[in-house]
């Protein structure tokens, strides 16, 4: 039995080529800046198809006829853990499967992340990750059409 391989240019659903995407590694630093956030550790996560962001006193507060969510979060660089209270636009609650297999219902919010030189909207859902060592997960919504993960690698694009 033979086996042949056809080679072809890998293109993404955006039709963008192979080589316009961004490769990072299973970690980066970003930032997260409608939030004051310039330096964050974030762990890369193609298992996961959501991004998560460590969340603590969450709330939802009601501005010009939208809904809104206030939370506190806090920064993981180089030990400083300093805890900042945010708000963004809920954008809705969805149902959450761990990596422990267990499923959380969390509010959703829309923020821009900044990633070696260019930023973008993403997802995140809010939840306690204070014994996670990244505080935020970057899943496959927020990377795709975007990004390559080099999985043997950290902080590609950037240092921390």
């Amino acid at each position: 039995m033979s086996h042949s391989f056809v080679s072809k240019r890998i293109e993404s659903d955006s039709d963008q080529s192979l080589e316009d995407l961004l490769i990072v590694g299973w970690q980066e630093t970003i930032a997260l800046p409608e939030f004051g956030i310039d330096r964050l550790v974030a762990k890369i996560d193609s298992g996961a198809s959501m991004s998560s962001l460590h969340a603590e006193c969450i709330e939802r507060i009601q501005r010009r006829r939208q809904t809104w969510i206030r939370f506190r979060t806090q920064t993981d660089l180089l030990g400083d853990c300093t805890s900042l209270r945010c708000e963004a636009r809920w954008v809705n609650d969805r149902l959450i499967r761990s990596s422990n297999g267990q499923t959380e219902l969390r509010p959703v919010i829309e923020t821009m992340i900044y990633l070696g030189g260019f930023q973008w909207p993403i997802e995140l859902s809010l939840t306690d990750r204070s014994s996670l060592e990244c505080k935020v997960l970057l899943g496959r919504s927020a990377l795709s059409s975007r990004c390559l993960i080099d999985c043997s690698r950290k902080n590609v694009m950037t240092s921390p």
